[in-house]
């Protein structure tokens, strides 16, 4: 039997990525939209411009897009939203949960959107993938 996008809709794929960094200043850099830049390549380009309760930010693959986060949180969550132009908005769920007290985990559910294929989907986590791998790097290079 063929899936169906409502199958495919249904899918999830959570990546993760252990980081040598208590999980408050993990939390404090990856949640500073000023930041993505340096280590979400999938997703910002540039820097991001406030534009009243939301951001602008110049997206790799689908131009310019509005985004916005989850309000600062004690929980770890660091979720956002991201409507490229033309495009219903999509929801990421990302969080910062501490493992040990020098220590913690990146979690980021990928969900796979109705529109997507196979390939698309699977270079969507690889992306992401690489872009926790760079936020370790940065949160533990100091």
């Amino acid at each position: 039997m063929k899936p169906t996008n409502e199958d495919h809709a249904a899918q999830s794929r959570v990546i993760t990525q252990r980081v040598q960094c208590e999980w408050r200043r993990a939390y404090v850099l990856a949640a500073d939209p000023k930041r993505l830049p340096d280590w979400a390549s999938g997703l910002a380009k540039s820097a991001l411009v406030p534009h009243g309760d939301h951001w602008i930010v110049r997206t790799p693959e689908s131009g310019e897009a509005r985004m916005r986060f989850a309000p600062r949180n004690d929980l770890g969550v660091l979720d956002h939203w991201v409507a490229p132009e033309g495009v219903p908005e999509v929801y990421l769920p990302f969080r910062v949960i501490g493992v040990a007290p020098d220590a913690c985990e990146l979690q980021f559910t990928l969900l796979r959107q109705p529109h997507m294929d196979d390939a698309a989907f699977e270079r969507d986590a690889q992306w992401i993938a690489r872009d926790l791998q760079a936020l370790r790097n940065l949160l533990e290079a100091g």
